[in-house]
């Protein structure tokens, strides 16, 4: 079978750790959305590691997920693409080599177009899933402070990017206690990113998230993993962010604050297990996704997020979510890239 692997590579100058300084404040001639530009991308080392994966059974070869892609796929016409591609302009850009695909009839693995583009409008996810009755937190959406200034919601809050993954926005400051804060956060997000501010009431549980691998009754809910905040250093906020992300978490420096699986009561990976599944079917995730979630004040499973192009760092010793559900499911890095692809090749029943 030929497969193509589409994909976009992180530029190699872009070091994020070291334009920013070791106590996390980011330096004032440095915008927050210059230094996390290239978050959500893949670097050589993970293309390379997807691309030799999916070569053990099948002939494959790279296509940039750039203005030349859609040539590349109309000459190539490949049996079926491995899509890890998040696109590069617009808060659509993760649907735009999918809706190539589709236009050029070429199958491709993963989420279509319509449901990529709703999981990076975090807004607009939220709204499905409420309609659905699926827990959430509380959320309003604001282009400036004056349409948040009399909101109904109980800080604290969080303010993040409408429409970012891979922690993109969401530093320690998007923690905010009172208006003052708010204020700044919502002028931070739409004058920086260029987009509305998502604004939620903060989530005081546990945190977890879960790895989906599969399509209908062969979906496989993966060992769940918990981001562990008692482990944060001192005085660091207790958010996955930016900062968490790419910064305190490298190679050179051990950040060991995740548990998987995850140390919880049977009841609680049931409740949780049923959430992400539900999200999964609700927003017609495909073959894979990844899904975050918080409990509130109650003990209760929230979404946050949902991810249906996962983050796929090979390296064990990074702590790559999806990698690390697999292999505590007894799943190598080569099988569970192949899992993904063989869903996508019996959906489009090319077997």
């Amino acid at each position: 079978m030929n497969v193509a692997l589409a994909y976009n590579v992180k530029p190699e100058s872009n070091s994020f750790s070291a334009i920013v300084s070791p106590n996390l404040n980011l330096p004032s001639q440095k915008l927050n959305s210059e230094i996390d530009e290239y978050a959500e991308w893949d670097t050589l080392e993970t293309i390379n590691a997807v691309k030799d994966a999916i070569s053990i059974y099948s002939n494959v070869y790279l296509i940039e997920a750039d203005e030349e892609a859609y040539n590349k796929f109309r000459e190539t016409k490949p049996d079926i693409v491995f899509n890890i591609a998040e696109g590069s302009n617009g808060v659509s850009r993760e649907a735009q080599i999918p809706a190539i695909l589709d236009l050029l009839k070429i199958p491709y693995t993963g989420s279509d177009a319509l449901t990529l583009a709703i999981c990076l409008d975090k807004a607009r996810t939220k709204e499905i899933l409420s309609y659905y009755k699926i827990p959430n937190a509380k959320f309003f959406v604001a282009d400036k402070f004056e349409e948040a200034e009399y909101n109904s919601l109980q800080f604290p809050l969080i303010v993040k990017p409408i429409s970012e993954g891979s922690g993109k926005g969401i530093y320690a400051s998007s923690f905010v206690h009172n208006k003052t804060e708010l204020k700044r956060e919502i002028e931070r997000i739409t004058s920086e990113y260029n987009q509305s501010a998502l604004v939620e009431e903060f989530l005081p549980g546990r945190e977890f998230t879960v790895a989906i691998l599969g399509n209908n009754g062969d979906t496989k809910v993966l060992p769940p993993i918990e981001m562990r905040y008692d482990k944060y250093p001192e005085g660091t906020a207790h958010l996955y962010s930016y900062e968490a992300k790419w910064i305190l978490d490298t190679k050179e420096n051990e950040f060991d604050v995740f548990d998987c699986p995850a140390d919880i009561t049977k009841e609680l990976e049931e409740k949780i297990n049923k959430v992400c599944l539900d999200t999964y079917r609700v927003l017609r995730c495909r073959d894979w996704s990844r899904i975050d979630l918080r409990l509130d004040k109650n003990g209760e499973p929230n979404i946050i997020e949902i991810n249906p192009l996962p983050g796929i760092i090979p390296d064990p010793n990074e702590n790559s979510s999806f990698p690390k559900a697999a292999r505590a499911a007894g799943i190598e890095y080569d099988d569970m890239i192949n899992h993904v692809l063989a869903a996508g090749i019996r959906r489009y029943n090319l077997l």
